[in-house]
Formats: structure tokens, C-alpha cells, sequence
């Protein structure tokens, strides 16, 4: 009785995973996206950090990270790259991608960095993250990138499950500031192999 129950569930968790990537879009922001991002930005990255992070430092990181200006200057620049995961016209979360220059810590020019993966939390284990991540694989293989770097929290234990899933492997670490709090940052690489 049980068994089938738990069966009914799964059933019903599949029907509905089926149904989110069915409906799931993944667009290239424009600047005129840039108040969307603003909005899942300070939405998603409180959702993840606003629990082990003081409300001073979030607020402080929050308004300066994901200021407007900010924000469409980075829509700006040419090695940076935008995605939004949109469903039924809403943005349930986002990527962003640098290269070059745009790089947060300086890594070669033929290196892609993931800098952000966010996804509103009712989202979470749906397969919206991994969408976005084979956005960044296909981007990567697009401006035949050598190899996707990223820098996660070492306390975000779901992040760095995740990318370990997806064949990353750690190389250094750095300090990542928020607000007046250090925090360090496990940096991960997965090499590409091109044909």
C-alpha cells in the first residue's frame, strides 16, 4: 500500500518536472533586462545566503552587487553573457557568464567563467539549473573555451555537490567579501575536450 503510494508520488514529481521543462525557455538577456535580473538577482541569492549571512551584509551586497547601473554596464560589456529561465513568462532564475576581461580573477582569455547560477528555491531539484549549466557548457563550446571555471562558497554544500556532478574539480581557493564578512570560496574548473 505504501509502495504504491510512494510510486503515485514519484509519478506525480515526474509529470511535474516534465511539465517545468516543457514550459522552460532560456532567453539571452538584453540591457532592457536588466531590472528582471535586479529583481530574480536580489531575490534568488536572499533565498540562498540571508539564513548564515547578517541582515547589514546582505543589504550592503545586495544594493551594491546588484545595482541597476551596475548591472547594465555588465549587460554592456561584450565578454559577459546573460541568460534568463523564464517560464510562462516568468523569470525563475539566471546566468551569468564572463569572459576575457570580465573574468572576476584573472584566468586565461580561452577560459569561460560561471559567476552565477541562481534559481528561485520553489524551483530547486526541477532541472532549472541544470538547464542553465548546459546554457554555460554550450556558450563554452561556442567561443571554443578551454576549459569553465567557478568560484562557490565552500558552505554551500547543494552548489558544490552539484558542480562536482557535473565533472568539476577544485584547483584553489580565494576569499569572497560580503559585505565585512570573508568568506572563502572553493575555485573549480572542468576542462573541455573539443573534437
Amino acid at each position: 500500500m505504501q509502495i504504491t503510494h510512494l510510486m503515485k508520488q514519484k509519478t506525480g514529481f515526474n509529470a511535474l518536472i516534465n511539465k517545468i521543462m516543457n514550459n522552460l525557455k532560456i532567453n539571452k538577456a538584453q540591457i532592457s533586462d536588466a531590472a528582471k535580473i535586479q529583481t530574480i538577482g536580489r531575490i534568488t541569492f536572499s533565498e540562498t545566503f540571508s539564513d548564515v549571512n547578517s541582515e547589514e551584509n546582505m543589504v550592503k551586497y545586495l544594493e551594491e552587487s546588484f545595482a541597476l547601473e551596475k548591472l547594465m554596464a555588465e549587460l554592456s560589456n561584450p565578454s559577459s553573457f546573460f541568460y534568463l529561465a523564464e517560464m510562462e513568462g516568468k523569470v525563475i532564475g539566471y546566468l551569468k557568464l564572463n569572459t576575457g576581461n570580465a573574468q572576476t580573477e584573472k584566468q586565461e582569455n580561452n577560459a569561460l567563467e560561471i559567476e552565477r547560477i541562481y534559481v528561485l528555491k520553489e524551483f530547486h531539484g526541477k532541472k532549472v539549473a541544470q538547464t542553465l549549466y548546459d546554457q554555460a557548457l554550450k556558450t563554452a563550446l561556442e567561443i571554443n573555451a578551454q576549459y569553465i571555471w567557478l568560484g562557490v562558497w565552500e558552505k554551500n554544500f547543494r552548489a558544490v555537490s552539484f558542480y562536482t556532478k557535473n565533472g568539476f574539480e577544485q584547483f584553489d581557493t580565494h576569499i569572497f567579501k560580503l559585505g565585512d564578512d570573508e568568506q572563502t570560496d572553493l575555485m573549480m574548473k572542468k576542462v573541455l575536450a573539443h573534437e
